[in-house]
């Protein structure tokens, strides 16, 4: 084998074990919580055989079709330029629909499920961890007190270590969870081998049988059911972090065997004992090995909230190039992979909003109830968005992309509609708090056309400044370059029109740059930069860079040197205008929302932060503005 396989095969291998270690410890940690959710819940089925391969097979087949069918091997391919999750969906689905009801739409419900997911991000955190240290109830009664602040340990150690990126926290994550999955594997085959007749809940026949004899209450139970389809949104949206291909390996080598071994394992111990379903999990695993199993699940847990943490680092930068939030500082954390980044005030919110879930809810089974409604939410606005890209970019025939949709919202809205009735006992939390979210995204985008208008009001017109200089001879200018920020081609900066307002004076070299976010992840090198030479010693330098990446003055100036124009970053004066926003007396906004917003952009990221400008080399203009 050539050394070029060798290193594509180590290459693949090392990310399939970065991808076990982030992408799957959400799914991969569901057998913890979801059978005994299903048997001692607030609607508890009863532990009779029948009942039992009845739920097995709802619970196969569901992972089966939602996880392997419809998400790694359908919506995976649905990426953009190689990174996934709700906001890259949104955009590929947008990038053919030119009808502005259309595109509201698609942004209304790409808006939505993002904000469902970082529900999720909160959720997932705080039901896994407790789920796991919940065991310490199993092996030792007495030590019920130290859960909830063992937790919350647990929980702050995790959000601390994520400065340190997801590469290091896979490759330290990936062994831990193979010998978690190698253990779930290896206790679910040793209770199935007790009790094979559990394997008959293979039949999907056993799901209609349970939902014939149930009816309504059958229904309900999909509520439970869907328990262990956490994580399905979050292995999409950290596709970007490991790529499709390893993710998928890991799936069908790996973590469906396991799963499925370990709940039908679960199942047996249930067939043989039905009072083992106060904790089937820990009562799967022999007495001996009960306090190192707990030591690993929690170990495992803390893994399975990296897979939700991690899409939202991927979700927020995303946003923040597409302009639906605010401005925040960004870190690159591999050389390697231009996904995995590291955002600082995500992580610090995302850490107090998950320690105040386990304060508000302090056990996994009240946790429970509030898990589902976010999960099955985003599951439905993906499959709606899917369907766009199936039309306009995959060019399917309505027919096919229509009974695949139909298909898929079926399945989506059963599970959906049997978590709605959990909203009284903890349901309401991921919608009020995606709601809270969708507002505030929805705001900033408003806000952010609001202020645009009122600067292009006040704007001047660049080719008229520019012909106006022709008639002033003996204008002043000094050595060097300067170089202005801009979103608008035809117009002046308005922080070149201010300068030259109060100063009178204008640099030997004056370069106008404008940054687009293009639709796609990453922008090459050779297509990023475009450059028009303009009249007295002006130069319009447009740069192009993808809703992955973080744009870098310096090095977006350097790449001029391909096109002839050499700038030098460290004598170069770099002029921001910082404008202050005061209410207006007419807003243009609702004033709650213009408060909103009012907050929200005075604590914005610094575009000198944001844009990687060398703050030594920085001239701030300010000026105030109503809106």
């Amino acid at each position: 084998m050539s050394n070029h396989s060798n290193s594509n095969l180590k290459g693949t291998t090392t990310l399939m074990i970065g991808a076990i270690g982030v992408v799957y410890g959400d799914v991969g940690t569901s057998p913890l919580y979801t059978m005994k959710e299903i048997f001692i819940g607030p609607h508890a089925i009863q532990p009779t055989p029948e009942h039992v391969l009845g739920i097995l097979s709802l619970i196969f087949w569901a992972l089966v079709f939602v996880i392997s069918i419809k998400y790694v091997l359908f919506v995976m391919n649905a990426n953009n330029r190689g990174e996934g999750g709700i906001m890259a969906l949104m955009a590929l689905a947008l990038r053919r629909r030119f009808n502005a009801g259309q595109r509201g739409v698609i942004i209304a419900l790409g808006l939505f499920g993002t904000a469902l997911f970082y529900g999720d991000g909160v959720i997932t955190p705080a039901i896994s961890v407790l789920s796991a240290v919940e065991g310490l109830q199993v092996a030792a009664p007495s030590l019920h007190a130290y859960v909830l602040p063992i937790a919350v340990m647990v929980l702050i150690g995790l959000f601390l270590f994520q400065s340190h990126g997801t590469e290091k926290v896979g490759m330290l994550f990936g062994p831990v969870m193979l010998a978690w999955f190698a253990a779930l594997a290896i206790f679910g085959l040793a209770s199935i081998k007790q009790n094979p007749k559990v394997l008959e809940a293979l039949n999907p026949v056993h799901c209609l049988i349970f939902f014939r004899e149930h009816g309504w209450h059958g229904f309900i139970a999909l509520g439970a059911v869907v328990l262990a389809l956490t994580g399905a949104e979050a292995l999409y949206a950290d596709m970007g972090h490991f790529g499709k291909r390893p993710i998928q390996t890991a799936w069908f080598a790996l973590v469906f065997p396991a799963l499925a071994l370990n709940y039908f394992g679960q199942g047996a111990l249930i067939l043989r004992d039905p009072s083992a379903v106060q904790n089937p999990f820990y009562l799967l695993v022999p007495s001996n090995l009960l306090f190192p199993m707990i030591a690993l699940a929690t170990v495992a847990t803390v893994i399975a909230s990296q897979a939700v943490i991690s899409g939202a680092f991927s979700i927020t930068s995303q946003a923040m190039q597409m302009d639906y939030v605010p401005r925040m500082q960004q870190v690159h954390t591999s050389e390697m992979a231009m996904g995995q980044i590291y955002i600082p005030a995500m992580n610090r919110v995302l850490l107090l909003l998950v320690i105040c879930t386990v304060f508000s809810f302090q056990t996994s089974g009240n946790l429970a109830a509030a898990y589902g409604i976010a999960v099955t939410g985003t599951m439905i606005i993906t499959t709606l968005l899917v369907s766009v890209v199936a039309l306009d970019t995959w060019k399917w025939p309505p027919k096919w992309a229509g009974a695949l949709t139909i298909l898929f919202l079926a399945v989506d809205g059963a599970f959906f509609s049997a978590n709605l009735i959990k909203i009284p006992q903890g349901g309401w939390f991921p919608l009020v708090l995606g709601a809270v979210l969708y507002v505030s995204m929805s705001t900033w985008r408003r806000g952010r056309e609001v202020l645009t208008h009122y600067l292009q009001k006040s704007a001047i017109s660049l080719m008229s400044f520019l012909a106006d200089l022709q008639e002033r001879p003996a204008l002043a200018t000094v050595p060097g370059t300067a170089v202005f920020m801009t979103t608008r081609h035809l117009s002046m900066p308005h922080g070149l029109q201010m300068n030259f307002e109060h100063n009178h004076v204008l640099h030997e070299r004056v370069i106008l740059l404008t940054i687009i976010t293009e639709d796609i992840p990453y922008v090459p090198d050779d297509e990023k930069i475009s450059i028009d030479s303009l009249e007295h010693g002006f130069f319009r330098i447009t740069a192009k860079h993808g809703f992955m990446e973080n744009p870098h003055v310096p090095q977006i100036l350097g790449l001029c040197r391909l096109h002839g124009l050499d700038i030098d970053v460290a004598e170069s004066s770099f002029f921001i205008s910082r404008e202050t926003l005061i209410p207006s007396s007419r807003p243009d906004l609702h004033p709650w929302r213009e408060r909103l917003f009012l907050v929200m952009f005075r604590n914005a990221t610094s575009p000198i932060q944001f844009f990687n400008i060398p703050p030594e080399r920085v001239l701030e203009l300010g000026a105030q503005f109503e809106v």
